[in-house]
């Protein structure tokens, strides 16, 4: 039960409240994405029923490349709009304490899980508020797809636990992906496939994936990588064979295939479309591989079946639809807990995170994972 009582004390004191700490927010060119610059601005005063919120440290990975790579096409740029053409403000996974609430139900001092910019502070309009949290009910937010719009608050949260929060902002987003596109794949038979290719097999949402489908009976899982990765992926067991993406060959040419896509890479997808005459499906994830998504060209005169973006919001509103939600939370719930204990349990962790302050390890750490350097085993937090 919420406590209305010291909600509503907490929020009549912050209406009179000041707010003097400056906004700074990490912003790029959309056209240009090694190009960065830091916006600072005054926070603006807040309206009845609204939230501000402390970001305290969120992750950065591939994940968020991918939100760049494909900010248009997928409209990641329009949840944290920078309100200026061409500029925009990626969204990251993380934790927000209340600092200032004009909001019955969400108290000063709360810490809440959810979708934020790179920024020190957020402006929210609570709606929808549980026990469990609320949805953010900002009127630009509302033709995006609800699962990012969604806050989830700590205290009452099946998956959150303070000792491992860096582990949950870096693998919570990106293991829903990976249970999600396992799952879509067995609701489709694996399209009649026997051997399922990933790219960028050392990411985090790829090694996710091939968790989930490791426990598929009959399913191959080919990790492609490149050479320098091939013993960090073999290291994790989930692979049933790791191949370097100029080994190709070494994987028969007739083999009843599926390409789960993670790098964007336009030539590799060349090379794995004329080599196996047996794809059944190219699923499409992302791009880790920013530097050639610019050489993807036409998918028109591919051989064999044309890419296909994968949408996991659209399989989540699927199977809470035929499952329930309850059903749905239960059982990913479960996965997470399962894949959290394969990845700190082992000897190396599969993850360790490192976290770095300020605006010049922030901006240190972006051009890095951009470019798809560093160590896979090292996860990224950075506190604003």
């Amino acid at each position: 039960m919420l406590n209305r009582r010291a909600v509503s004390f907490t929020v009549e004191h912050m209406n009179t409240a000041a707010t003097t700490n400056a906004v700074t927010t990490f912003q790029l060119r959309k056209d240009a994405l090694p190009q960065t610059r830091w916006h600072t601005g005054e926070p603006v005063p807040l309206a009845p029923g609204q939230v501000r919120l402390r970001v305290e440290s969120f992750a950065l990975t591939a994940n968020n490349i991918t939100y760049a790579a494909f900010g248009d096409a997928m409209s990641y740029w329009q949840f944290f709009p920078t309100g200026e053409e061409g500029w925009g403000c990626i969204p990251v996974w993380g934790f927000a304490t209340v600092a200032e609430s004009q909001c019955e139900g969400v108290a000063v001092g709360e810490k809440f899980y959810g979708y934020y910019p790179m920024s020190n502070s957020l402006v929210l309009q609570p709606v929808r508020i549980t026990p469990s949290g609320f949805w953010d009910g900002a009127e630009h937010r509302q033709p995006l797809p609800a699962v990012y719009n969604q806050y989830m608050r700590c205290s009452t949260d099946p998956f959150y636990s303070a000792a491992t929060e860096d582990i949950q902002s870096l693998l919570r987003p990106l293991f829903i992906t990976s249970f999600l596109i396992d799952d879509f794949l067995d609701d489709n038979g694996f399209f009649d496939a026997s051997a399922m290719l990933l790219s960028s097999a050392s990411s985090k949402t790829a090694y996710g994936t091939a968790f989930q489908l490791a426990k598929r009976p009959g399913i191959e899982v080919i990790g492609l990588t490149s050479a320098g990765n091939v013993a960090f992926c073999e290291s994790l067991g989930c692979y049933s064979r790791v191949v370097t993406y100029d080994q190709l060959d070494t994987i028969a040419a007739g083999t009843a295939c599926l390409y789960v896509d993670f790098a964007g890479s336009g030539s590799l997808r060349q090379k794995i479309h004329s080599r196996f005459s047996q794809l059944r499906y190219n699923c499409s994830i992302g791009g880790t591989h920013v530097d050639e998504l610019a050489a993807k060209g036409s998918t028109r005169d591919l051989p064999g079946p044309k890419p296909t973006l994968f949408f996991a919001p659209a399989q989540i509103k699927k199977r809470v639809a035929e499952w329930g939600g309850a059903v749905f939370a239960q059982q990913l719930a479960e996965a997470w807990r399962g894949f959290t204990r394969q990845v700190t349990g082992t000897e190396p962790p599969w993850l360790i995170a490192r976290r770095h302050t300020g605006q010049a390890a922030m901006q240190t750490v972006y051009q890095e994972v951009l470019a798809g350097k560093g160590d896979p085993r090292t996860g990224h937090i950075l506190l604003p």
